[in-house]
């Protein structure tokens, strides 16, 4: 290919020597999962809050750019995502003019785009601006009909995790602790609103009771600034940001390995024993990534071996698992001598929380599902299950080694037995966290009993110190190692993972996924992370 110099290739019009504006897609749900290095985010295809991240941090060091325009189309990320990237389009905004196009007017998106000066959307556009919900699916009378029951063994009262292959309808607890959660994010989704938009509190939470049916209504109400095209919103000297990273790339700084850097840990899916992982297979509760102690400890082992790294921040998007992975966790994290910042993602709950607890400071959106400390325990029976299908399981040798045997339900002697495991899993896990968040254990206890808490209101009951997001936590943990704003981060992972591609060693740990993932564990500190708010 020739070498045309990038205004030429980029075509621009007579006299440009670079776009004046550039167009920002920001579609899909926006995983958590980051490459490597800063330079491999900013040119990741992948679509990550990272790689948007490094994008922003590049366009806003621009000084031939005048403007971004974000497009937010089917765009399908979590609350406390939705969050993040409001606040690095926000830090954007005070560099550039930022303007938010939106043709799908939902409560997600509208967090997203409230960090932009600006936000328009076609007359056209669709509008789901109607608050939030959840409606979890209950399977016990359907399961029930095949043959099969469910045992739920749990402490305490809100621990909902299997509730819904046992029952058949929701129990008041868990009622309960879903509508504050809601009503938590709303209020949060109130205050992001009026914040932006410079109504008050009151006024944006109107809104989620005006049941607005176009996007001329959300203009009259203050929501949305103007109605317009995307074509209205472009000039000639517009460009998609893929077109100039070649212009970003240039000014884009490598650190020193030698620099003093803060590292990055991730704690992404279900909370299991050894390595990390992904589940391929499409299975209720324990499908997709797992985060492995394994992988975790050498990681965090790494950073704080690592002469350079003056802090670590780790980063859970996580409903919690195997109580023993969890344990391991929290104590490479309570036994660190560098300064330890957690930030909570859509999730840190149960297990995520139980790691979290051992950090110096805890971060959390205010979407963010916390808490749920307690402990569940439980396994299906198919005892009819396999009466009607000529199947008969025969034990022999001591009850007790088959009492997670699905082929009959607990007896008394063995209901009793896991009692007694899950007390001593519970009563560690309080007393964790009361050390960690320097809260009594009875106090613990009343705001634990498996109840799950909005990071706004967890806040509130000294779960965690601030509302933010990873941004946030570079900042207090630059403060804590004494670093300046800014400094520079690096993804910390295992030593000598091998040569193998990263797609390739996923190939590789799929042939070594199994149904049950927790070896010979059965008492589990968890969050069915199937709740999904709408």
């Amino acid at each position: 290919m020739p070498n045309f110099p990038l205004f030429d290739r980029l075509n621009l019009p007579s006299g440009m020597t670079h776009p004046t504006w550039v167009v920002l897609d920001l579609t899909g749900p926006y995983p958590e999962r980051q490459p490597t290095q800063p330079l491999q985010a900013l040119l990741n295809r992948t679509e990550t809050v990272e790689a948007l991240q490094a994008r922003a941090d590049a366009l806003a060091g621009a000084d031939w750019l005048h403007g971004v325009l974000v497009r937010i189309s089917e765009f399908t990320a979590s609350p406390a995502t939705a969050h993040a990237i409001r606040g690095i389009l926000k830090r954007l905004a005070e560099k550039k003019r930022v303007v938010a196009y939106v043709p799908q007017l939902t409560m997600t998106s509208l967090i997203a785009a409230s960090g932009a000066g600006e936000i328009a959307a076609p007359e056209s556009a669709d509008v789901m601006v109607s608050g939030f919900a959840a409606q979890p699916t209950y399977m016990g009378a359907f399961l029930k009909k095949q043959g099969i029951e469910f045992e739920n063994l749990r402490i305490k009262e809100y621990k909902a995790a299997l509730t819904r292959f046992s029952e058949d309808q929701m129990d008041d607890a868990n009622r309960e602790q879903l509508q504050a959660y809601l009503s938590g994010i709303e209020t949060a989704w109130a205050r992001d609103m009026a914040g932006a938009r410079g109504v008050s509190e009151d006024t944006a939470r109107s809104w989620l009771d005006a049941d607005f049916t176009s996007a001329q209504a959300l203009k009259d109400a203050g929501l949305i600034d103007r109605l317009a095209y995307e074509d209205e919103l472009i000039g000639p000297g517009t460009r998609p940001v893929a077109a100039i990273v070649d212009l970003l790339v240039r000014q884009f700084d490598r650190p020193s390995p030698k620099e003093d850097r803060i590292a990055v840990v991730p704690v992404i899916g279900t909370i299991v024993p050894g390595k990390s992982k992904n589940n391929p297979l499409p299975l209720p509760l324990v499908g997709g990534p797992m985060a492995g102690a394994d992988t975790f400890v050498a990681a965090l082992k790494r950073a704080k071996e690592d002469k350079a790294t003056k802090a670590i921040v780790v980063y859970v998007n996580s409903g919690g698992g195997s109580a023993l992975a969890s344990d391991l966790m929290h104590r490479e994290i309570v036994t660190s001598d560098k300064p330890v910042v957690v930030v909570m993602g859509e999730y840190a709950a149960s297990g995520g929380y139980y790691l979290a607890a051992g950090a110096d400071k805890i971060i959390a959106s205010p979407y963010t599902v916390t808490g749920s400390i307690g402990v569940v325990s439980g396994k299906p029976v198919m005892e009819k299950f396999n009466e009607r299908h000529g199947l008969r399981p025969e034990g022999v040798g001591r009850p007790q080694a088959l009492k997670y045997s699905s082929s009959h339900a607990f007896s008394a002697e063995q209901r009793e037995h896991l009692h007694r495991a899950m007390t001593e899993v519970y009563d560690r896990f309080t007393r964790r966290v009361a050390e960690g968040r320097k809260l009594s254990q009875e106090r613990v206890n009343e705001i634990g009993r498996g109840r799950i808490w909005s990071g706004q209101d967890a806040l509130g009951l000294g779960l965690v110190d601030e509302l933010g997001d990873l941004h946030t936590g570079l900042q207090r943990a630059a403060e804590l190692a004494g670093l300046k704003a800014g400094a520079p981060t690096w993804n910390a992972a295992p030593k000598h993972q091998g040569p193998l591609p990263e797609f390739a060693k996923e190939v590789r740990d799929a042939a070594h996924v199994s149904v049950w993932p927790f070896g010979g564990e059965r008492v589990l500190i968890w969050l069915d992370t199937e709740l999904r708010v709408r």
